[in-house]
C-alpha cells in the first residue's frame, strides 16, 4: 500500500510508475475516492459534533424546565443524517481500500526502463557457463534412468507437476536444505519455520490478493490459503506490532514446502521437477529501517550469490526491468543458474526490496525510544535455495562421463556425514 500523501499530493508520481510498470489501473478513481472518503470523514464529524452540541442544548432545556423538543428534534434529523452518511462513509472506505490495496509499489529510480524479461540488465556472471560433455542427460533422463523422480506415479495420485523424489536424491534436497539453514544462521539469520497455511488478511498484508489468488491454493469453506512461499507468512509474523528499533534488521531464514499453480508454462525444459506445484525452499526476509534498505537488499542478494559459489554452480544476476517487476516490489533482482543441458539460465532466486508497500498493508512500525513517533520499516526478501531447481541444476552441471553426478564440496558432511567419503551418486538405493 502506497502512503495516503502521495496519492493525495502526487498522483503523477503514480501515473509515471504505471507507465513504466505497462500496468493498467484507475488511478483517477482511486484519487477521486480518497477525495471522496475524506469529504465524507468531514461530514460525518461535523454533523457528530452538531449532534453532541443539540444533545447537551436538550440537557440544559431539560434541567431548566424548559421546552426541549426543538432540540430534541434537531437530534433525531442529525442522528438520521448521520447514520446515513456513515453508511456512505463505510462504502467509500471500501471504495478507496480496495483501489489502494491493488495499486502497485513505486519502483526505485535505480531500476531500468523496459516492457518485459527480455529488457532486463544483466549485471555480472560467475563460472563457466559449460555445455554438457557428449552423451550427457538432461536432468529428467537422468533422474529416470537413476530412480531419482518418479513423475508418473505422482501423476496417478496427485496430477501432473507433481513427484516422486526418491533415493540419494531426497538426501541431497534435504542436504540443500540443511546446509542452506547453517550458511544463513552463520550471518545473522534466526531460522523460521512458518505455518504452511495463512489467512486471508495476512496473504492481502503481503501480496495484491487478486494477482495472486490464481497462483496459490485455496483451502475449500475455509480462510486459509496454502502459503506460495514462506516470505508472506513471514512478512505477516509482526502484523500490527512496533517493533523496536535498537533491535533492526531483523533477519529470517524462512523454511517450508511451498505450493503453487503454475499454469501456463510449457516446453520440455519446463518439465520434469524444474516447474513444478509443490517445493521445498529457504528463503531469506529481512525488516529494515528505510534508510539502509538498499544496504540490506545488497547484503541479501551477496548472500546469495556467495551460497551458489560455494556450490560451484555458474550463474549469473540479472536487474529487472519496470516492466517485469513484480507489483509488490520497488526493486528486484534475479540469480539465474546455468542449465547445462537445456543450454540456457534459469531463474533460482528472486530478491527484492518491497519498501514500506507490505509494512504499511500489515501496519509494521518501528521507534527507537517509547518517548519518539513511529516509522514504517521496509520489507525485503530473497530466495537462497528452492531446492527442486538447485537440483536441476546440480545434475545437469555436476554430472560425469560414467553416469555419476558429483555432490558438491559444500554438501558432502550434510549427505554422508564425512567430508572425506565419496560423494558420487548413482542410483536411487
Amino acid at each position: 500500500m502506497l502512503d495516503p500523501a502521495i496519492i493525495r499530493d502526487d498522483p503523477g508520481r503514480i501515473r509515471r510508475m504505471l507507465r513504466d510498470r505497462a500496468v493498467d489501473f484507475d488511478l483517477d478513481g482511486l484519487v477521486e475516492a480518497d477525495r471522496r472518503r475524506r469529504e465524507l470523514i468531514a461530514r460525518t464529524d461535523e454533523i457528530r459534533a452538531r449532534k453532541n452540541r443539540s444533545a447537551l442544548r436538550v440537557a440544559g432545556e431539560k434541567r431548566a424546565g424548559g421546552d426541549a423538543g426543538a432540540a430534541v428534534a434537531e437530534v433525531r434529523r442529525a442522528s438520521a443524517d448521520l447514520a446515513a452518511l456513515e453508511r456512505e462513509r463505510e462504502e467509500a472506505r471500501r471504495r478507496y481500500e480496495g483501489l489502494a490495496l491493488a495499486v502497485p509499489n513505486l519502483v526505485d529510480g535505480s531500476v531500468p526502463a523496459g516492457a518485459g524479461a527480455a529488457d532486463n540488465v544483466e549485471v555480472r556472471r560467475w563460472g563457466e557457463a559449460a555445455r554438457p560433455a557428449p552423451g550427457a542427460a538432461d536432468h529428467i533422463d537422468l533422474s529416470a534412468r537413476l530412480g531419482w523422480v518418479d513423475l508418473e506415479r505422482a501423476a496417478k495420485v496427485s496430477g501432473s507437476r507433481f513427484y516422486y523424489l526418491k533415493g540419494d536424491l531426497v538426501r541431497l534436497n534435504h542436504a540443500l536444505i540443511r546446509y542452506a539453514l547453517d550458511f544463513l544462521a552463520g550471518r545473522g539469520y534466526t531460522p523460521v519455520q512458518p505455518p504452511y497455511m495463512i489467512n486471508r488478511a495476512a496473504m492481502e498484508g503481503a501480496v495484491i490478493a487478486d494477482d495472486f489468488e490464481d497462483v496459490i491454493y485455496k483451502v475449500e469453506g475455509e480462510d486459509l490459503f496454502l502459503i506460495g512461499t514462506s516470505e508472506h507468512a513471514m512478512a505477516a509474523m509482526h502484523a500490527g506490532e512496533i517493533l523496536d528499533g535498537g533491535g533492526l534488521p531483523v533477519r529470517y531464514a524462512g523454511v517450508s514446502p511451498c505450493f503453487r499453480k503454475e499454469a501456463g508454462a510449457h516446453g520440455r525444459d519446463q518439465k520434469g521437477i524444474f516447474r513444478v506445484h509443490q517445493f521445498d525452499k529457504v528463503e531469506q526476509f529481512a525488516f529494515a529501517r528505510p534508510e539502509e534498505s538498499a544496504r540490506e537488499h545488497e547484503r541479501m542478494l551477496g548472500a546469495a550469490e556467495e551460497f551458489y559459489r560455494s556450490l560451484g554452480i555458474p550463474h549469473r544476476v540479472v536487474l529487472l526491468c519496470a516492466g517485469d517487476l513484480g507489483k509488490v516490489s520497488a526493486k528486484t533482482w534475479d540469480i539465474e543458474a546455468w542449465m547445462a543441458c537445456q543450454g540456457a539460465y534459469r531463474e533460482v532466486v528472486s530478491c527484492s526490496n518491497c519498501w514500506e508497500y507490505q509494512a504499511r498493508r500489515l501496519k509494521i512500525r518501528f521507534r527507537d525510544r517509547t518517548d519518539e513517533g513511529t516509522r514504517y520499516l521496509h520489507t525485503l526478501n530473497g530466495t537462497l535455495v528452492a531446492t527442486t531447481r538447485v537440483l536441476v541444476a546440480i545434475m545437469e552441471n555436476f554430472q560425469t562421463a560414467d553416469g555419476h553426478v558429483d555432490v558438491p564440496g559444500a554438501l558432502k558432511r550434510y549427505v554422508a556425514g564425512d567430508p572425506a567419503a565419496d560423494s558420487r551418486y548413482t542410483g536411487g538405493r
